[in-house]
């Protein structure tokens, strides 16, 4: 049996894939016997009730007024060193290197080498952050410094190691599904809560930022409505929404599309889609993309970032360049006017997810880097991914 370590999580832990990761990734570590102890500035929105072996510690900023701003990476250094002490971790797993390694880096050096830190690079850290002068030496040293690096997908490794002139070897450990939370759900009577039984469903659930192309998605859809009755079903908020709005008014689609806000749990809500829309310019991974595949759901998106190292073209979904909405809509039209092509692609997603992205296998490639840092040897676990 492996032996049991005590693991310091933080990630930012409102809506974004990296904190889903960050806190699934605990949850599945306290259920093996570790002990896991979130530092994060508010509870990790997925945390959710009291669960044996994990345990929350707040980063409280310092408000003192000779600080123009509140040193919030400062007071999350403190906190982690101070966790560490009472304590006793063995790892602080960071998910983003700003502030996030840097901080754990601080904190190490309060406490001793004994400590290490394993930093997870999720995108925007290094897609956008890393592209700005003023921050890139910060987090090439974070990066450096860290004990162990892992990454999202080989597109995120390359631009980092492109962009970073980073040398360090960076492991590459995909982001996961849990099978017992994603998988096809029986939403026959929610459905006819938005939509007709004749009609087709389709989702896109992001942040709304411009990176995500969310209005691209409004002309996708109003191509495949064209051709296809439809609806369509937006889930989340953020900066773009109002144009989106304006969009969705311009074409006057008003009664066949639906802005359902923020989501917690999002499973049964995907499961209500018929197709996934994920136009993105940039994309590390695709999470969203990955909890569709899970319950059955083919995704279609944009040939970007990671995007293909978890979509394949033609069997699970289909992939366009950036911005070209009008073979999106093909694609979406394609599946949603052939019952046997949606059928094969809608297996082909289960299978994918339940056993590349197994949250089992994930969870022990974490494991081993834990223990290789640390410099314990360990026998590995054998690890059987079923499908649902």
């Amino acid at each position: 049996m492996r032996r049991k370590l005590k693991i310091g999580i933080t990630c930012y832990p409102s809506l974004g894939g990296s904190g889903v990761i960050a806190t699934e990734l605990g949850k599945l570590l306290a259920e093996k016997g570790h002990e896991v102890h979130f530092i994060t500035q508010s509870m990790p929105f997925r945390l959710g009730k009291f669960q044996r072996n994990i345990f929350y510690h707040e980063v409280e900023v310092n408000d003192y007024s000779v600080f123009r701003y509140p040193p919030y990476d400062l007071s999350l250094a403190s906190k982690q060193a101070q966790v560490t002490k009472m304590q006793h971790l063995d790892i602080l797993h960071v998910h983003y290197a700003v502030p996030h390694a840097i901080s754990a880096i601080l904190a190490k050096q309060m406490v001793g080498d004994q400590l290490k830190v394993v930093t997870t690079l999720h995108g925007t850290d290094i897609t956008v952050l890393a592209q700005d002068e003023t921050l890139s030496d910060l987090i090439r040293f974070g990066i450096n410094q860290s004990d162990a690096v892992t990454s999202v997908s080989n597109d995120l490794t390359r631009e980092t190691k492109q962009l970073l002139q980073i040398e360090k070897p960076i492991d590459l450990v995909y982001n996961f599904i849990d099978k017992r939370v994603y998988y096809p759900r029986d939403c026959s009577s929610l459905r006819s809560d938005f939509a007709l039984p004749e009609e087709k469903i389709l989702m896109h659930i992001s942040n709304f930022r411009q990176v995500k192309r969310v209005v691209d998605v409004v002309d996708i859809f109003n191509k495949v409505n064209a051709a296809v009755p439809s609806r369509l079903l937006f889930v989340g908020e953020g900066p773009e929404l109002p144009k989106v709005q304006c969009k969705v008014r311009e074409l006057g689609l008003q009664d066949r599309v639906q802005f359902l806000g923020k989501q917690d749990e999002v499973a049964q809500l995907i499961s209500l889609a018929d197709v996934m829309l994920l136009p993105s310019e940039k994309e590390s991974f695709g999470l969203v993309a990955l909890e569709a595949m899970a319950c059955g759901v083919p995704t279609v998106a944009s040939d970007a970032g990671g995007i293909p190292e978890l979509i394949t073209h033609g069997e699970t979904g289909y992939l366009a360049p950036i911005g070209d909405t009008a073979a999106m809509a093909g694609y979406a039209i394609r599946l949603l006017s052939d019952p046997l092509i949606y059928r094969q692609f809608s297996d082909a997603c289960i299978v994918r997810a339940t056993q590349t992205f197994c949250s089992d296998l994930i969870t022990e490639q974490y494991e081993d880097i834990y223990y290789r840092v640390l410099g314990i040897a360990q026998p590995r676990e054998e690890v059987v991914c079923e499908n649902v």
